[in-house]
């Protein structure tokens, strides 16, 4: 079965990690498999993938003529990609080496047309004692109580996804409405794909926990304001993606069921009988997060007539909307 392997990058400040998820890919025991490497508009980056990977027969390299967004870049990557199956792995990550070998197997041994695997914290410092694992989902990795080992989701992460490209591109590959551009904080990224995967195909996502990339997590992702912020603009997603899409329901509902009738209780228990106070803590932080996130649905309502219009704008121009825009900086290191 033949792989491609896309990777999408856009600034120099990036290129160290990039480089190591470049070579975790060539390093796959699967074989045979393709590279493909998207910058996004950034000449610079380009001929240093150029110089540093050209060399490799397996490999394309391809610049945007201008910033585009990830979306735009990993759906180009799979018009550029040339495997039976595309799968994606984020710039900041590190793919164990049995990686694509695990989602090929799963997509030999059953009917799936989309494949998730697990996406692990690799912690640049150490880890905050006040962050819950329930919310690594804000830091793009998996989080307690994801998923159980081959059960179909809606999506998983986008640094360990895999798609039959056929099926990827029908659906229309990712939403150019959603995911990183700039400051744009719309942060629904893999979701409308397995939501169209569904509607079309009638499947979800199969989830495979021992498909392992490593995700890197700098230090900016342990401070508390980062993830506050994280939190407020995940609610505001959550509302563009009722926008986009009227009626697709998620596991919020589950996830906070979880939260509110085991997390935080026993947190509580071990925060009063431990005493613990990492779990005082992260008993606070979790209701600060969620907190946050409903700031953030509550502000794509208040703000629902503007959001509808640029939905529709951006739906009429390709997507090239100004939904969810900022100017604060932190928004351009935001997966």
């Amino acid at each position: 079965m033949n792989v491609s392997v896309v990777v999408c990058t856009y600034t120099m400040e990036r290129y160290d990690v990039f480089t190591a998820a470049v070579e975790s890919a060539l390093a796959q025991t699967h074989d045979p498999i393709e590279v493909v490497l998207v910058i996004d508009g950034n000449p610079r980056v380009y001929e240093r993938a150029v110089d540093d990977f050209g060399g490799h027969e397996n490999v394309v390299i391809h610049d945007n003529d201008e910033n585009r967004g990830i979306s735009f870049s990993r759906t180009k990557g799979a018009e550029l990609a040339s495997g039976e199956i595309v799968a994606f792995i984020d710039d900041d990550g590190v793919a164990e080496e049995d990686w694509i070998a695990t989602h090929v197997e799963t997509y030999a041994e059953t009917d799936a047309v989309a494949v998730a695997g697990y996406v692990a914290p690799d912690w640049t410092t150490e880890k905050p004692d006040f962050f819950p694992e329930e919310f690594y989902w804000l830091v793009g990795c998996t989080e307690l109580g994801f998923a159980e080992d081959g059960e179909e989701i809606r999506n998983g992460y986008g640094s360990n996804v895999s798609y039959k490209r056929e099926v990827f591109l029908d659906v229309g590959g990712y939403d150019v409405n959603t995911g990183r551009k700039g400051d744009r904080h719309i942060q629904a990224h893999e979701a409308p794909v397995g939501i169209r995967i569904r509607e079309e195909y009638g499947k979800g996502v199969t989830y495979v926990e021992d498909a392992v990339v490593h995700h890197t997590l700098f230090e900016y992702r342990g401070e508390f304001r980062w993830l506050l912020f994280r939190s407020f603009w995940q609610g505001f997603s959550k509302r563009v993606m009722e926008l986009l899409y009227p009626g697709a329901q998620g596991n919020e509902s589950a996830f906070l069921k979880d939260l509110f009738t085991r997390a935080l209780p026993s947190r509580a228990r071990r925060a009063v009988f431990g005493p613990s106070l990492s779990q005082a803590k992260q008993f606070v932080a979790i209701l600060v997060f969620t907190g946050a996130v409903g700031l953030g649905y509550l502000y794509g309502l208040a703000r629902r007539d503007v959001l509808r219009e640029e939905v529709e704008e951006g739906a009429d121009t390709g997507g090239d909307s100004n939904v969810g825009e900022s100017t604060d900086a932190e928004a351009s290191t935001d997966d």
